[in-house]
């Protein structure tokens, strides 16, 4: 058996987001209840167990926002303008992305943005040789200010063809506008203004009483901060080096003082965990949907509100000084008071637990890395609003643990971690609670005759609770699972290395606005079942 150094076969793809649907048609096998005995040339188009956009049924209108070939890092840039037949009277927007591609190649980032605020960011699904489709949804009701003028429009999916990798990603991308019927509302969560983080300072309108920022953050881009989960510090011998291990955690300040804290989700990318089989149907989580992280910075407000400009910064703590590997485009929401014109108030309670952590390696057969890290965070404000004075509070602790396991040459290679991201808003009398786990095990191997495997089960979860005056308002839950155990031969042609594999997702969605429990199942490349309990 040849030796080798498995995670690092995952360095230099480069990576990235949308809910993916099921693609119209499978390619696979004419009967998909008889899967192949291994990996064919063709094997079923994308899809996810995740839920649709839902939409209202009422009269809609579409325009195109972008449609494009990638095949190198040349964006397409265009124009927008609201479709005229519906006016301004929608309250759901639904952006859909169509994509094709074969031949060869790596799983590629993509972002889209109108009038400089990103609204959307993707990954792509890798080709099979004869050829796939997918098709990603999102609803982007949230930009509504955004996209009621004329805005320029810029997306890039950025990619590399040559003689190796052939793989043009043909792209278009639309919006769909669902009019509104009777008097036009607002959709709730729709801020007023929305400014994209792109300078070093912004200025806020005077009259602000709620602020959120959200963080499109992505580790990717080639290099170890792909995969920063399996990182190790500098004196534990593994190939991807972090000076303080693999924690990492997203962070946003407002003139250098500390807003906000976050746990990055530990995306893996369809060329993940070296064994692309295992992604070729369904993808891990979110890997074809980067949802932001969200920060409620409305503690703040009154210190933005001072007509002067400001800093907002995001930052990656735990990556080592000068390493590459992280994006963190950043979009602040804004929601005005319309009987003022100045809102003023202050920040009242600004309390930062001292950030925690430890990384111990312990040499052996296999060696291993046991890491912890957390933090905590709470801000509280006051805003003197013309419906009265309103209370901010935002309380957020981040907890971390991991064991990574490791042999000689880095055969096997495993991780076993989980991240909790628990947050409370306090607004007057309205509590919300959301209580976020992020969950990784997994390992591969390589044995006899060069075959590598990877065992791997990811978990997202989170629960949602709202109360007023101790009275439950509104409630969710979702617990989204994968599960996927692929093998396949090294060191050989595409032709020839016989890989097999199975791949499972389950996503449950339920609570006080309803159900949605689907289960999918694939082997070899074909979707065997597809189920829905709700």
């Amino acid at each position: 058996m040849r030796q080798r150094k498995i995670m690092s076969m995952i360095g230099g793809l480069t990576l990235a987001a949308g809910l993916l649907l099921a693609a119209p048609a499978a390619h696979a096998a004419d009967d998909p209840a008889t899967p192949p005995a291994e990996f064919t040339t063709d094997w079923h188009d994308p899809v996810t167990a995740a839920p649709p956009v839902t939409t209202p049924g009422t009269p809609s209108c579409q325009v195109t926002l972008a449609e494009a070939q990638f095949r190198d890092f040349t964006p397409y840039r265009g124009s927008y303008t609201p479709p005229r037949e519906c006016g301004t009277r929608w309250n759901k927007v639904v952006l859909r992305l169509e994509g094709k591609v074969k031949g060869r190649q790596y799983d590629r980032l993509g972002h889209l943005s109108v009038g400089g605020v990103e609204i959307f960011r993707t990954s792509t699904p890798q080709p099979s040789p004869d050829g796939i489709a997918w098709s990603v949804e999102k609803d982007v009701t949230r930009y509504r200010e955004v996209l009621s003028r004329p805005q320029p429009v810029e997306m890039l999916i950025g990619n590399v063809v040559n003689d190796t990798y052939t793989g043009v990603f043909d792209v278009r991308v639309t919006l769909t506008f669902h009019t509104a019927e009777g008097p036009v509302k607002p959709a709730a969560g729709t801020p007023d203004r929305i400014l994209p983080l792109t300078g070093a300072t912004l200025t806020t309108p005077r009259n602000t009483e709620r602020v959120l920022a959200e963080v499109y953050a992505t580790g990717s881009g080639g290099g170890c901060e792909e995969y920063w989960y399996l990182t190790v510090p500098d004196a534990a011998p593994y190939s991807c080096k972090a000076a303080d291990g693999p924690y990492r955690e997203v962070r946003i300040a407002v003139d250098g003082r500390l807003a906000g804290i976050a746990a990055p989700f530990p995306t893996v990318w369809t060329g993940g965990w070296s064994n692309p089989f295992l992604w070729y149907v369904t993808p891990a989580p979110r890997a074809f949907d980067i949802q932001p992280v969200v920060y409620d910075l409305t503690p703040f407000a009154a210190l933005l509100n001072d007509g002067r400009p400001h800093r907002v910064e995001v930052s990656v703590a735990g990556v080592p000084a000068g390493q590459t590997g992280w994006g963190t485009p950043a979009n602040l929401l804004l929601w005005q008071d319309e009987g003022s014109a100045v809102v003023t108030g202050g920040l009242d309670r600004h309390e930062e637990g001292a950030p925690r952590g430890s990384a111990v390696y312990t040499a052996g057969a296999p060696a291993r890395l046991d890491t912890t890290g957390g933090h905590t965070l709470t801000v509280a404000g006051h805003l003197n609003t013309s419906h009265g004075r309103v209370s901010t509070t935002v309380a957020r602790t981040l907890d971390h643990r991991s064991a990574h396991r490791w042999g000689a040459d880095e055969n096997p290679d495993a991780l076993t971690a989980y991240w909790t991201d628990d947050e409370t808003v306090t607004v007057g009398r309205t509590v919300t609670r959301t209580h976020r786990t992020y969950t990784m095990d997994g390992e591969t191997t390589v044995g006899a005759g060069d075959r590598l495997r990877t065992v791997l089960t990811l978990g997202d979860r989170a629960a949602v609770t709202v109360e007023r005056n101790g009275k439950r308002l509104s409630w969710s839950r979702l617990d989204d699972t994968y599960t996927g155990d692929a093998t396949y031969t090294t060191g050989v042609p595409r032709d020839q290395r016989h890989a097999v594999g199975t791949s499972a997702e389950r996503y449950r969605l339920y609570g006080s606005d309803g159900c949605h429990d689907r289960s999918l199942r694939t082997v070899q490349g074909t979707l065997v079942e597809d189920l829905r309990r709700c």
